[in-house]
């Protein structure tokens, strides 16, 4: 059967608030924003936006307001041809906010307004969808609908990814333990990782016994390491002047899987990945400087001269 979607990215849709202040405030007192600047965001949907822009197919299983289809960013998926038909549209709702504060001392605070993807616990894995794709990649979110989507995605065959980031903390191990069991790639970053392995109780070779074939951990400036089939790979970070981290793992994941999903090697993948999230940490936002394949190839290959 031909399948018409490479990869579905299943999560938050957002728009991110980007704050610079001087100092934060203590309770009752205010102070003023040196910069505000609002930018796309969301980890399912970076996944499914750099994975367009290197030509995969995509589509966004996100929870979003009622007015997201007549905004600009909706625009730009529709030119994209990322489909959203899946999307899980909540009238009277707002769809997910971050804002993200940053002093002078470049210490951050965040909040994050749920707003739509509260909705995601009172719905069914999206099985038109998932009947229709290869591979699934389940970002932050809802930890019962990730639960759903990857059992139901793991029977029909296609390829589980799975990348908690900072949503782990909403995991229970119990429902923890069984997203990864129906995981063929763990990705995370070395403290989720960690983090990860702690709660389980497991080393690197129990975690992947559990589900995963494929462990990514990510590890900034200092590459990434991956896990598989005994082996441990380990790739440099192409460095780049970075402005702006924010991003650059959901980049990564889309990079690795566009590969991946193309018979490339696991090493290949993850250079790859490595030269696509260079490019997001150029500049501020988390899809401000999504690059094309051919940009992406072209920095891989002068970086490790292949």
């Amino acid at each position: 059967m031909v399948k018409n979607i490479d990869l579905i990215a299943v999560g938050h849709t957002a728009l991110d608030y980007i704050i610079r202040v001087k100092e934060f405030p203590k309770a009752n007192y205010s102070s003023p924003i040196d910069d505000l600047k609002t930018f796309n965001g969301g980890a399912a949907a970076n996944v499914a936006v750099i994975g367009a822009n290197l030509g995969l197919s995509t589509s966004l299983v996100s929870a979003v307001g009622g007015d997201f289809k007549d905004s600009p960013y909706y625009k730009q998926m529709v030119d994209l041809n990322i489909d959203t038909d899946s999307f899980i549209v909540v009238p009277g709702e707002s769809t997910p906010t971050a804002f993200v504060l940053t002093d002078e001392n470049e210490d951050q605070i965040s909040y994050f307004y749920w707003g739509a993807s509260k909705e995601f616990e009172n719905s069914n894995a999206p099985t038109k969808a998932i009947n229709d794709a290869e591979a699934i990649h389940l970002a932050t979110g809802s930890p019962e609908f990730n639960l759903k989507c990857g059992h139901e995605a793991k029977e029909a065959g296609l390829l589980v990814s799975f990348d908690p980031g900072q949503d782990l903390g909403m995991y229970e191990p119990e429902s923890l333990k069984e997203v990864i069991k129906n995981t063929d790639i763990l990705f995370g970053n070395h403290h989720e990782i960690e983090r990860i392995q702690f709660n389980l109780d497991l080393d690197i070779q129990g975690l992947r016994e559990l589900g995963p074939d494929i462990i990514v951990k990510t590890c900034g400036g200092n590459g990434s390491v991956i896990y598989s089939n005994e082996e441990k790979i380990e790739v440099d970070a192409v460095l780049r002047e970075a402005i702006d981290p924010t991003g650059a793992g959901d980049s990564y994941r889309a990079g690795f899987l566009t590969r991946f999903l193309n018979g490339e090697s696991i090493e290949e993948s993850a250079k790859f990945a490595s030269a696509v999230s260079s490019f997001i940490v150029e500049a501020q936002g988390c899809q401000t400087k999504a690059p094309t394949f051919d940009e992406a190839y072209e920095r891989m290959n002068e970086f490790y001269n292949i």
